[in-house]
């Protein structure tokens, strides 16, 4: 009766520290797993660029700093575009605006849809 007490202590002991240590490799194994999955994620939205909407907003908020903008429009898909030997995708779209002598002007601008730098903008 002694040695049984002592056999399932010891049995019950051995039981209860394989259980934490699964618990423990389990938890190591998710949180591997959960950071691989956030690297992996920001590397894909990092390949992907910027939306068009977001590339509207950028060339809004650079024209409002010239003057308050009337409307504005940008093409959703995608265009290849050459600039001094470089090759980009970019977005176009307008802007139009009251220039200082209360004429309308509208602007085209085309801006990269990886970085979201403004390459160009000239007015019509």
């Amino acid at each position: 009766m002694f040695f049984d007490t002592i056999i399932t202590k010891y049995v019950s002991i051995y039981l209860l520290g394989g259980l934490f240590v699964n618990w423990k490799t389990f938890l190591i194994g998710a949180g591997a797993g959960a950071a691989a999955g956030i690297l992996v994620s920001q590397t894909v939205n990092k390949n992907q660029g910027i939306s068009s909407e977001r590339a509207l907003d950028i060339a809004k908020s650079a024209f409002k700093k010239h003057g308050p903008i009337q409307g504005s429009w940008i093409q959703m898909k995608k265009q290849p575009y050459n600039k001094s030997l470089l090759q980009y995708e970019v977005y176009i779209g307008g802007i139009s605006r009251t220039g200082n002598d209360d004429t309308l002007e509208q602007y085209e601008f085309i801006i990269d849809s990886k970085t979201g730098a403004i390459l160009d903008a000239y007015l019509l």
